[in-house]
């Protein structure tokens, strides 16, 4: 069973940056496509962006440009580093495999930008 634990989340005001990382309990990353998601209180998880096991990255339109999501194979680690942050970015964010699988959701981290 692997075990994903996302951490790095906190109170930002709007413009700041946060970087998340997410730590694998095997070494998964190296063939599997990874994601970060994020579920705000009363929506639906959403996808927020994505790396290939090549390091093809995609991202959600609300975040593009303002969100890159990286990986340190050697380290099991994916990281999602967040600029420019806007209050509608509020949310926990998780990361998964892409798709994702419902055995790997972790307790995830929350993300709270405000002034």
């Amino acid at each position: 069973q692997v075990q994903l634990v996302e951490s790095g989340g906190g109170l930002v005001q709007p413009g700041g940056s946060l970087r998340l990382s997410c730590a694998a309990s095997r070494s998964i990353f190296s063939i599997y496509d990874m994601g970060w998601y994020r579920q705000a209180p009363g929506k639906q998880r959403e996808l927020v962006a994505t790396i290939t096991s090549g390091r093809s990255t995609s991202y959600a339109d609300s975040v593009k440009g303002r969100f890159t999501i990286f990986r340190d194979n050697a380290k099991n680690m994916v990281y999602l580093q967040m600029n420019s942050l806007k209050p509608e970015d509020t949310a926990v964010y998780y990361c998964n495999r892409d798709p994702p699988l419902s055995a790997y959701w972790g307790q995830g981290t929350q993300v709270t930008v405000s002034s």
